[in-house]
């Protein structure tokens, strides 16, 4: 089999993250940073991909076999560096010819726009392709160093530069694309003589120096090859991703006053025309149609929001939250797995979870939907043009009727006819004069003491 194959470093221990999930499984934009950069070499064409993982770290083993599968599983035990973990994808590519990509696995800013250039030097008859950015800091780099013709002769370690090899700009990004025969014969002949006793990947490009095979590298942005080895950096990553994605909704007909104060998600879906005001979160899985406008303070999750729908402020839709056209959901109102039917209104402190409200429908203040008895769920379905009152409890399973009205302060248990009138209460008892007679009492009381 031929074309274009990749394989993802995922197998470093993440320490300096300090955190008890495994680096690559942090998230940027919602996503984690193996997802992200499975998502990019697939769009950058590579049909087959194989990840390298650590042994001890089977939530990385899991995401890669529900992605891609167990054939794409490659472990590398014991940790021996980077030329080790490539080493040790050569069987799950045993089947394979073609040009092999190298990339890391904690990168989430990479695009397959900057990968594309690697694959063009290929074409242009370069043996070894390589990766290369301009850092603002260049302390920890590898230079790239180039011979008269341009080409890449070696990658010097900083501690090893002299100081004209310390001037040079371009470093090494850690990514490469050479034939899949190639690599793993250079591979093959790296050596670990070194300090650390260490296989490491940048040994190839002397070899392929002495083999006089051609070595060129494309430049790219720094923020698309930076890694996430540290919460800093994992969070400069979340700001980058974050603007990247504003500029984009804006550039598309999106409406934001102060963008800065919008999160957005890797999958966000909002449709030119939509109105977003400051300070909402779009977790995973939100998509707003055309007209809708969601107001400042609002948390959306898994939610769908249908044109001209009004969301907010502070308000809450949780995943499978389903609100139709021209529907309103106002302040302190949360919906969980509640279809709204067009024109629907639920406009002040309410908990929808689990049912339907029809179109029309109008959802009074207080109103609760006991969905959970502790141990199941049960769904609650207001019929359309339905009217709850304020301060009604509709305790699941039970169905409200087409038109009939729920009166204020009741707790529905039964389910209610189309057109009729449903009152829970207790009967209303007055005591003429008991209040003053009661603050007379407390103002003896008090004077005695």
């Amino acid at each position: 089999m031929s074309g274009r194959a990749a394989v993802i470093m995922a197998a470093g221990q993440g320490t300096r993250m300090k955190s008890p999930l495994p680096k690559v499984l942090h998230k940027v934009g919602g996503r984690t940073l193996l997802d992200r950069v499975i998502d990019t070499v697939q769009a950058s064409g590579c049909e087959r991909i194989v990840v390298v993982v650590s042994p001890g770290v089977p939530a990385v083993r899991d995401l890669v076999a529900r992605r891609l599968g167990e054939g794409a599983i490659a472990v590398q035990d014991p940790p021996l560096g980077t030329g080790h973990a490539v080493l040790a994808a050569k069987d799950a590519l045993a089947d394979f010819s073609g040009d092999v990509l190298v990339v890391n696995g904690d990168c989430p800013l990479l695009q397959a726009q900057d990968l594309q250039p690697l694959f063009s030097l290929r074409q242009d008859g370069a043996a070894l392709a390589l990766l290369g950015f301009e850092p603002r800091d260049t302390l920890l780099y590898g230079r790239l160093i180039r011979g008269a013709d341009g080409h890449v002769i070696r990658i010097v370690e900083p501690k090893e530069a002299t100081p004209e090899e310390l001037a040079v700009k371009a470093c090494y990004a850690g990514m490469l694309c050479a034939d899949k025969a190639q690599l793993f014969g250079w591979l093959a002949r790296v050596g670990n003589n070194n300090a650390k006793g260490e296989y490491y990947l940048t040994e190839i490009v002397h070899l392929a120096a002495v083999d006089e095979a051609l070595v060129r590298a494309s430049v790219a942005p720094e923020s698309a090859v930076m890694g996430c080895d540290t919460p800093l950096q994992l969070s400069q990553a979340e700001a980058v991703f974050q603007q990247r994605r504003r500029v984009w909704f804006l550039s598309e007909g999106v409406a934001m006053a102060a963008p800065e104060t919008v999160h957005l998600s890797w999958d966000t879906d909002l449709a030119p025309g939509v109105t977003v005001e400051p300070y909402v979160v779009f977790a995973p899985g939100v998509k707003v149609e055309t007209g809708a406008v969601i107001r400042a303070f609002s948390h959306l999750e898994g939610a769908m929001v249908r044109s001209g729908a009004l969301i907010g402020p502070y308000a809450r839709l949780r995943p499978g939250a389903d609100i139709g056209e021209d529907a309103h959901i106002g302040n302190f109102v949360e919906v969980k797995k509640v279809t709204l039917g067009k024109g629907a209104k639920a406009n002040h402190l309410s908990y929808l979870g689990d049912g339907t409200v029809g179109a029309g429908a109008n959802i009074g203040a207080g109103t609760i939907f006991c969905n959970y008895d502790g141990f199941d769920k049960y769904e609650t379905h207001v019929g359309e043009g339905a009217f709850i009152g304020s301060n009604s409890s509709l305790v699941a399973p039970v169905t409200v009727g087409v038109g009939a009205y729920t009166g204020s302060g009741s707790v529905i248990t039964k389910s209610v006819a189309e057109d009729a009138l449903a009152l829970e209460r207790g009967t209303q008892v007055e005591k003429a004069g008991w209040a003053r007679r009661f603050r007379e009492m407390k103002r003896a009381k008090k004077a005695k003491t």
